[in-house]
């Protein structure tokens, strides 16, 4: 009589697999192979860090740490839906500045900066945990608004732009 699979893959047992014989399922279960049947078995039921329960505090600490006093503007957060997310400053001073950016999940995401509504200049972060910087040139003062989004949601962002060094 067939044996009846558990609903969840990873409560199965050597039992569950009746048709290969007990005694060869234990033989094949040695060493090496054994190792990678675990390690599959494992990483299959362990819980995986998702962005939507993601510490976004805690994850911008480390992939963007050190705020320097002169930022200009900053924010981090979720991605979790396709829809832009704006942030502004009024009154910057026109000159040159970095804005540095990280994004985590997968994909990629984009920044977009404006000056008083007219598009100044683009720039993306590949989501690798890696920190990305452009140099932007704000020609006037003005209000400025930096407007992230991605196509690849959900993912970690976390930017800031400072006056240029």
């Amino acid at each position: 009589m067939p044996s009846r699979l558990s609903p969840v893959p990873c409560a199965r047992t050597a039992a569950s697999f009746a048709p290969m014989g007990g005694s060869s399922v234990r033989r094949w279960l040695r060493g090496p192979a054994a190792a990678a049947v675990l390690g599959l078995a494992l990483a299959g039921c362990s819980p995986v860090n998702s962005v939507e329960n993601a510490d976004v505090p805690k994850w911008r600490a480390t992939a963007l740490p050190s705020s320097p006093a002169n930022v200009v503007l900053q924010d981090s957060g979720k991605i979790l839906t396709r829809d832009r997310i704006v942030q502004e400053a009024a009154r910057v001073p026109a000159g040159s500045y970095t804005l540095a950016a990280v994004c985590d999940g997968t994909g990629k995401a984009f920044f977009a900066v404006s000056l008083d509504g007219k598009a100044v200049a683009e720039a993306g972060a590949a989501c690798n945990g890696r920190q990305e910087s452009t140099r932007i040139t704000l020609p006037a003062a003005g209000r400025v608004e930096i407007s992230t989004s991605s196509v690849d949601a959900p993912l970690l962002y976390a930017y800031r732009l400072v006056p240029a060094q």
